[in-house]
């Protein structure tokens, strides 16, 4: 039977939660921290499911620090760490080869357990096991967090390179496309070109180009890295194909040419 809860912990109103970098902007995410700071003080096997990226593993990590991680899909590895372990966290166990194997080991061994999954239709297998279950709702529905983990990512590159990094927010679009891992890995992205040197850059297309030259018509066939970003930039500075042909010394047919023979580039 599934145990219910009566929250009563007060939140402080922090953005981000330093010891787990587990965002606290939104209401849903605030909901739920408040839920595992309660469970911090009990020994009730949780479940928690969302999808990828919303912040399932943080959470389990900030109830249980001690507690060894494993994925459910290494199956031997798992039930080693549940004979061994007083506590543990359970990642993906809706991946489990042999859920019912690995649900008969936890019950025999009557350790703690903190799992997460993305499968949101769970079999009443899983009512046997955890007493409290709990989601987190996906980015998409919480856009004050969205905005929060920009600014922590942008922190993380910071604290690699060491030094200051631009970033212009002002035309940004946010790809949460799979949630947390979409963004960061952006942020990261994003970071880097905004903050490339011309030399770099260069270096950086020498080695794209230096596997994929070698035939008569090299320079034809590899022009659209130089003329696609050139035209991009520059339909979004001047709006009009007749002033950039003008700015480039074009032609204005020359220029549509160039378009649409680029047209599988999005021009």
């Amino acid at each position: 039977m599934q145990l219910m809860i009566l929250v009563v912990v007060v939140l402080a109103a922090a953005v981000a939660v330093v010891v787990t970098k587990f965002i606290t902007a939104s209401n849903a995410s605030k909901e739920a921290f408040k839920t595992a700071n309660l469970l911090k003080t009990l020994t009730v096997n949780t479940l928690i499911y969302g999808e990828r990226g919303t912040g399932k593993k943080t959470l389990a990590k900030y109830i249980v620090p001690n507690a060894s991680i494993i994925d459910a899909s290494s199956f031997d590895e798992l039930l080693t760490a549940i004979d061994s372990s007083s506590e543990i966290i359970i990642t993906n166990i809706d991946n489990s080869p042999n859920i019912q194997r690995v649900f008969q080991a936890i019950k025999n061994k009557k350790i703690r357990v903190i799992a997460t999954c993305a499968n949101t239709n769970i079999s009443e297998l899983y009512d046997d096991i955890f007493s409290v279950k709990f989601d987190l709702p996906p980015l998409k529905k919480r856009m004050e967090d969205v905005e929060a983990l920009i600014d922590l990512y942008i922190d993380e590159v910071k604290d690699i390179v060491r030094e200051d990094v631009k970033f212009n927010k002002h035309n940004f679009v946010p790809d949460i496309s799979d949630n947390s891992i979409s963004l960061k890995k952006q942020i990261f992205s994003y970071s880097f070109l905004e903050n490339i040197s011309l030399n770099e850059l260069m270096h950086l297309i020498e080695n794209y180009l230096e596997d994929k030259i070698g035939t008569n018509n090299d320079y034809r066939n590899n022009l659209h890295i130089y003329e696609v970003p050139l035209i991009r930039a520059g339909l979004k500075k001047f709006k009009s194909q007749l002033q950039l042909a003008d700015k480039l010394g074009l032609n204005i047919n020359t220029l549509r040419k160039k378009i649409s023979e680029n047209s599988e580039y999005g021009l």
